[in-house]
């Protein structure tokens, strides 16, 4: 990824360690490694680490400009999740793709994979563009 669109961490993406490792027009890769602290009481990753991967993967997708100088946020409107499956490995990397939207809202759709490849989640999101960003 071009360092001049890397934008830096927010908190709760450093705390669980997720990152942004490719962007693009309407694509987005959000990456992180699984941890202890990350595990729900089955030992297998929380549902909210999947979603905060689907859901930062498809936000940014949809908010490309380009311009390293020129940031477009959103906001989630709605979000679904699909759980397939549990990984194999011990890092998971979520691809979002922008699906589709007009001047106020857009629409995307994420996988969740891990490192062998195993599809572990899916999602759909509607998202607004806010103002003056």
């Amino acid at each position: 990824m071009d360092d001049r669109f890397r934008e830096k961490q927010y908190p709760f993406a450093a705390h669980i360690g997720m990152e942004l490792t490719d962007w693009s027009e309407g694509y987005a890769r959000c990456e992180m490694p699984l941890a202890d602290f990350t595990m729900n009481r089955h030992g297998n990753p929380h549902g909210g680490v999947h979603a905060a991967l689907l859901d930062t993967a498809m936000g940014f997708s949809g908010c490309w400009t380009g311009d390293p100088e020129r940031r477009q946020m959103c906001l989630t409107l709605a979000l679904n999740i699909q759980y397939l499956s549990r990984p194999q490995g011990t890092h998971l990397i979520a691809e979002g793709h922008k699906t589709g939207g007009g001047k106020s809202t857009f629409f995307a759709e994420a996988t969740l994979r891990d490192e062998t490849g195993e599809v572990i989640a899916k999602g759909t999101g509607t998202f607004r563009y806010r103002r003056g960003s």
